[in-house]
């Protein structure tokens, strides 16, 4: 007698339920691939491309107004043409660009420790405030942007200066005997960039403390824990997010920064964006400055991939 065989389930329109998982899955896929696409897509045009581009000139020979032709066909051979010479320059020959990213790191990272060590308490406060007066007080920290940056930034010249507002009351005050001089100096430049960039390190910050379970904090206390201690122990570590979120805000565009160096920084303060505008139109040399500009972003990249590798680990260690 045989043993009648198992029918297999229907994949026909006669039964649906097995195709709905299958067609649910793929149109999760596909929105998914739209949703990281589009972004991606987003990039390439605005930071990929124009990247390309700058690279293209630093390793292109310069005649005029025309930048010669990477690939070159002769006697049935594709040949490669690059010139590389402006990236020996940079980093063997002229010791210029070197001094001028040392610095540029080095202001950038002394604007960043002090934007945290006035922004962590400011945001601290504000996350611990009562719910009602929390939009008021980031009108307030937004309220500066609400004027030109350029102004604002020319406004510390007037209080800097040698007559200026500070210098003015000090005297008056009989506090200093003779003006002393801030303008002009690193004082100025780190004063000029802390002022403009406090607020990007704030937001961030908020926005992670916030969000803090307040039941840890008292879990804390209930076994022992002193403020200082809770702080320390739960507070700070479940914060650094917000810590590498604003410091990225603020560490990389002092980095390239331009405006304030220009106005309010002096012979002493060599900076990277200043190297470039005089590259790009004192000295007419773009080539060299697209190579200076390349190594500028490749120094940059670098602490956006350490703080995606920290995002990843701590996705990946929430999850566990």
């Amino acid at each position: 007698m045989k043993r009648p065989v198992p029918s297999l389930p229907s994949v026909s329109g006669k039964n649906p339920a097995i195709l709905q998982p299958l067609a649910k899955r793929l149109s999760g896929n596909l929105g998914s691939q739209f949703v990281i696409g589009v972004p991606m897509v987003f990039l390439l045009a605005i930071f990929a491309l124009p990247f390309l581009v700058v690279f293209k000139i630093s390793v292109s020979n310069m005649d005029g107004a025309q930048f010669s032709d990477l690939w070159i066909w002769q006697d049935g051979l594709l040949h490669l043409k690059l010139k590389l010479g402006n990236y020996a320059t940079i980093f063997f020959e002229d010791d210029l660009y070197l001094r001028a990213y040392a610095s540029s790191l080095g202001f950038a990272a002394l604007t960043t420790v002090i934007c945290l060590a006035i922004g962590y308490p400011f945001a601290y406060f504000l996350a611990r405030s009562r719910a009602n007066v929390r939009p008021a007080l980031l009108m307030l920290l937004m309220l500066p942007f609400w004027t030109s940056f350029l102004l604002r930034v020319y406004a510390w010249k007037m209080l800097l200066a040698d007559n200026g507002v500070f210098n003015n009351i000090a005297v008056a005050l009989s506090v200093l005997d003779q003006p002393i001089k801030m303008m002009n100096t690193p004082f100025s430049l780190t004063l000029g960039m802390v002022y403009s960039y406090l607020p990007f390190m704030v937001l961030p910050l908020y926005a992670n403390l916030v969000k803090l379970d307040q039941r840890l904090l008292e879990a804390a206390q209930d076994l022992g824990a002193s403020p200082w201690q809770a702080f320390w122990r739960i507070t700070v570590p479940l914060s650094k997010g917000g810590i590498a979120a604003g410091a990225l805000l603020v560490f990389i565009p002092c980095v390239g920064e331009y405006v304030i160096p220009e106005l309010l920084g002096g012979p002493e303060t060599l900076m990277i964006g200043r190297v470039l505008w005089d590259e790009f139109f004192a000295n007419n040399d773009w080539p060299m400055a697209s190579s200076v500009a390349v190594v500028m972003v490749l120094l940059i990249i670098v602490p956006l991939a350490l703080f995606n590798k920290y995002q990843a680990e701590s996705t990946q260690g929430a999850r566990k």
